[in-house]
C-alpha cells in the first residue's frame, strides 16, 4: 500500500497542507518540522505524484515507462518500435529512458518515473538492485521484464534465454567441426546478457571437451570498429583459432573486415559467427552465421501483456519468444 500525504501528516502530527509544503520545498514551518516530515516520508516510501501536481488528479494515466540499456542500440530500437505501435493502438503513450547497462542508474530512473504514476513499467533484463525491486513491489503498476527471460519475474516476463543462445551456437560450431574457438565481446563488467551468452557458449564447448581457447572482452560499446580491433587483438595472442563468436552482428562484421584486410579466408581459414540478426548483416556478400532475435515481436507481446493486465486480465506470467539460429556462409 502506497503512503499518501494524509498518512504522513497523521504520523508526523501536522496538517496535510504542511506535509505538502515540506515535500514541495516550501516555507512557513520550522526546520524541525521539515526534518521530521521528510524522515517519515522516506521511511514510509512516499513517492510524489507529479501527475496530480500538474493536472489535479491522483489517478494513473496512460503513460507507460520503458527503460532500455542503450538508446543507440539497433536491436532495442526495433523492440521500442514494437512496444510503441502496440501501445498507441491500445490508447497508451510510451515514456523512454536508458540505464547504460547500470542497475544503479535503472533504480534512479524507476524512482523518477514512478513519481509520474505510470500505468505500467517495462524493464530490460532481470538484474535489478534491491532498491528497484522494493520500489516496484510498493507501486501498484504492473511490471514486465523483457529481453532476458526470467522464470521468477517481479510481475511478468517476456523474452528468451541468452545463455541458451550461446549454448546453441556452441553446439552448432562443434557440429561444423570447429575445435579452437575464441570470443570477442564488449561492455566488460556491464552487459550481463552478453556475459550470459558467453557463459552458455563456453559451457557447451567445455562439456564437449573443446574448451574456449581465448576471449577478448572490450570495455567499449559494441560496434563495427570494436569488432575489427577486437579480432585483431585476439588473433595477435592466439593465431591458431579456427572460429570466433562475436557479441553481436555489428562486431562480427567488423571482424570480417579485419579478416579480409589480412587476407584471411572466411570460413576456410577462420569461421565467424554473430548474434542478433541485425539489419547490417543482410547486405553482406556472404550470409553471416548468427542468431535472429524477434525484436519487434518481443515489444508487441510486452505491450499487449501489460495492457491486458491493466484492463483486468490476469495476464501470462512468463512468455517465451523463441530465437532462431541461421546457419550462414561464414562458418
Amino acid at each position: 500500500m502506497k503512503a499518501n500525504l494524509e498518512d504522513i501528516a497523521r504520523a508526523a502530527g501536522v496538517s496535510k497542507m504542511t506535509v505538502s509544503r515540506v515535500l514541495r520545498g516550501g516555507s512557513g514551518f520550522s526546520e524541525n518540522t521539515r526534518t521530521k516530515v521528510q524522515a517519515i516520508a522516506a521511511t514510509m516510501g512516499y513517492i510524489p505524484n507529479r501527475l496530480a501536481a500538474a493536472f489535479g488528479s491522483d489517478q494513473a494515466g496512460t503513460l507507460v515507462g520503458m527503460c532500455v540499456p542503450r538508446l543507440t542500440s539497433g536491436l532495442f530500437g526495433h523492440v521500442l518500435e514494437g512496444v510503441d505501435r502496440a501501445l498507441s493502438r491500445l490508447g497508451y503513450q510510451l515514456m523512454i529512458g536508458a540505464n547504460n547497462h547500470s542497475v544503479e542508474e535503472e533504480e534512479v530512473w524507476v524512482r523518477q518515473v514512478l513519481a509520474w504514476r505510470p500505468a505500467g513499467l517495462i524493464l530490460s533484463g532481470r538484474a535489478h538492485t534491491p532498491g528497484t525491486v522494493d520500489l516496484l513491489r510498493q507501486a501498484a503498476a504492473p511490471v514486465i521484464e523483457i529481453w532476458d527471460l526470467t522464470t521468477s519475474p517481479i510481475d511478468m516476463s517476456v523474452g528468451f534465454s541468452h545463455f541458451d543462445c550461446g549454448a546453441e551456437m556452441g553446439q552448432f560450431l562443434l557440429r561444423r567441426g570447429r575445435r579452437r574457438a575464441g570470443y570477442v565481446g564488449a561492455l566488460a563488467r556491464a552487459d550481463v546478457m552478453g556475459a550470459a551468452r558467453l557463459d552458455g557458449f563456453a559451457a557447451t564447448l567445455s562439456r564437449a571437451g573443446h574448451p574456449l581457447v581465448a576471449s577478448e572482452i572490450l570495455h567499449d560499446t559494441p560496434g563495427f570498429y570494436a569488432g575489427y580491433y577486437g579480432l585483431e587483438t585476439l588473433l595477435g595472442r592466439n593465431a591458431g583459432l579456427d572460429v570466433v563468436y562475436f557479441h553481436n552482428d555489428e562486431m562480427a562484421i567488423g571482424g570480417l573486415a579485419y579478416a579480409q584486410s589480412r587476407g584471411l579466408r572466411v570460413p576456410e581459414d577462420i569461421g565467424i559467427a554473430g548474434w542478433g540478426g541485425m539489419e547490417a548483416a543482410s547486405i553482406l556478400p556472404r550470409r553471416l552465421t548468427t542468431t535472429v532475435v524477434p525484436t519487434t515481436a518481443i515489444g508487441k507481446a510486452a505491450a499487449e501483456m501489460l495492457v491486458a493486465r491493466l484492463k483486468g486480465g490476469l495476464g501470462t506470467e512468463v512468455t517465451v519468444v523463441p530465437t532462431r539460429l541461421v546457419p550462414g556462409e561464414t562458418v
